[in-house]
């Protein structure tokens, strides 16, 4: 790999995160230091522990896709309560679901990946 920035699951995850910055730019003023902060401050993890992880070696960067994972994990919960809350529109919910859906796919099968080459190694 010549660069975390080759790796498609780092530019559909750098993706999400740019979508996530633009639909809470709507969010209510009330909601910067909570929720508007919290959902933007997961969402720029997973593409940053993508991109740190693989300047280490194979046992961190399994590391830290896992952390990467878990992000995925909060944004997923935080994006759903800004919808049921009425922060996010129906249309731009489901794009950005659908995005985060493959990312965490993707994270899931690199994480598989590096765990059956662990085992065989």
């Amino acid at each position: 790999m010549s660069s975390y920035k080759d790796l498609d699951v780092w530019k559909k995850s750098f993706d999400v995160c740019f979508e996530i910055y633009q639909a809470t730019r709507l969010f209510p003023k009330e909601e910067l230091y909570g929720l508007t902060s919290q959902i933007r401050r997961a969402a720029v993890s997973i593409p940053s522990n993508i991109s740190e992880g693989s300047k280490r070696g194979q046992k961190e960067f399994l590391h830290f896709l896992k952390i990467s994972h878990g992000s995925g994990a909060e944004v997923e919960t935080q994006l759903l309560l800004a919808y049921k809350l009425g922060y996010i529109s129906k249309e731009d919910f489901e794009m950005i679901s659908l995005k985060l859906e493959d990312v965490m796919k993707m994270l899931s099968a690199f994480i598989r990946k590096f765990n059956e080459e662990r085992i065989t190694s």
